[in-house]
């Protein structure tokens, strides 16, 4: 009876002929299926010919051949460059150092899968190379205009955009860096900041003389940390202080053009490599311009209190000083931000000859309306209740 089951067993387990022959038209070997055939091929644009987006509508579900690695994504700009990247069918790594929180946003911004959240360590280069890997593009976006106990400007600005570029040389499948800076950037201003993003946009085009430098203005957006911090101190305080007179100059820009400008970049067929922008804003406004139409949009009664640079200086300095010889983290500063306060002492704005949005074929928005619009959530009682000066309403008259 175990023969008969054997040999039953045996005759129904052997391929039927028509499987054979099924086989015969269509091979299902493993390597037919293997890395080696030509649907599993990298087929990634050489660096700097044609256009990176290839395939698809540039939809979400598209696929626009780029795996973009995006440092700093969880910032300010981060965001608006992760959904514009996202938007358009690519994949993005997400470097991150934070909690498991820090990226969660992001993620809803692709397809599945799309978004990568990626833990790194900026300070090891291991766990640099890894998150670069299966990387073509590379976008540095971080930075920091103030210092911490444990990072300094020039670690944070310079010496970490350095090390990026150094591996991203090493790396050698990078088609495009995109070296995010500051208006105003230079070895000679008073502000270590702007002298930290100078020196990393030397470094960077020393490493890979093909990358891409953008230099974005003051960026407003619904992040903000100029307009929202003016709204809630005005709301807090009921004034807002001005260093010096308020007559420095400089060009805001919004946020969203920005992160255009950084997509525009890559899509082009080459044309912005090796090549420095200057964005900003298509208005020119002084301190105290920005902080009236500040206070219209929020529907307060103007008030200011003029402080002289060396006194906002002596306000600023303890923490400066105190920084690096206390056993705790100190504040963040808001207002009164030492090389913030350095910084503001000399006009910012876009160079006469300097390449601009335009050169990127984009017309960036002005400030009043849309950009602005989230200042509305501080205004007493509702979007639709307050005061402005343009109403003539005195603030003795109001309840």
């Amino acid at each position: 009876m175990q023969a008969v089951s054997r040999r039953l067993g045996q005759r129904y387990l052997k391929p039927a002929a028509s499987v054979s022959s099924l086989k015969s038209v269509y091979p299902l070997s493993d390597h037919y299926y293997g890395v080696e055939h030509p649907r599993y091929i990298s087929t990634i644009t050489p660096k700097g010919v044609g256009h990176l987006v290839r395939k698809g509508t540039g939809g979400r579900s598209s696929v626009s051949g780029l795996i973009a690695v995006v440092f700093g994504a969880t910032g300010f700009l981060g965001r608006y460059v992760v959904q514009q990247l996202a938007k358009m069918g690519s994949q993005v790594l997400v470097p991150f150092r934070g909690g498991e929180d820090a990226h969660r946003h992001l993620k809803l911004m692709g397809d599945l899968g799309q978004v990568v959240p990626m833990h790194f360590n900026p300070r090891d280069e291991d766990s640099v190379k890894a998150v670069m890997a299966k990387a073509n593009v590379v976008i540095n976006l971080m930075g920091r205009d103030y210092e911490t106990r444990n990072y300094s400007f020039e670690e944070v600005n310079h010496g970490m955009a350095e090390k990026f570029a150094t591996i991203a040389k090493e790396h050698g499948g990078i088609m495009r860096f995109i070296q995010v800076s500051c208006l105003g950037a230079s070895p000679s201003s008073p502000s270590r900041y702007l002298k930290a993003k100078a020196a990393a946009e030397q470094s960077v085009l020393r490493e890979i003389p093909e990358a891409t430098v953008l230099r974005p203005a003051t960026m407003i957006g619904t992040e903000d940390r100029m307009l929202n911090t003016w709204a809630h101190f005005a709301k807090k305080y009921s004034f807002v202080p001005l260093f010096g007179d308020g007559s420095t100059k400089f060009q805001p820009v919004y946020v969203v053009d920005v992160a255009a400008a950084v997509v525009a970049a890559l899509k082009d067929d080459g044309t912005s490599m090796g090549k420095i922008y200057e964005l900003g804003g298509p208005e020119i406004f002084t301190m105290h311009e920005l902080a009236e139409v500040m206070f219209e949009t929020i529907r307060e009664w103007p008030r200011y209190v003029k402080i002289p640079l060396p006194v906002a200086k002596a306000a600023a300095m303890p923490r400066e000083i105190l920084l690096n010889k206390v056993p705790f983290p100190l504040p963040t500063p808001s207002i009164f931000n030492l090389d913030k306060i350095n910084a503001i002492s000399t006009d910012t704005l876009v160079s006469e000859n300097a390449l601009t949005f335009l050169d990127l074929g984009i017309e960036p928005h002005k400030l009043r309306g849309y950009p602005i619009e989230f200042l509305l959530s501080y205004r007493k009682g509702g979007p639709q209740l307050g005061s402005t000066v343009s109403e003539g309403v005195s603030p003795d008259s109001l309840p």
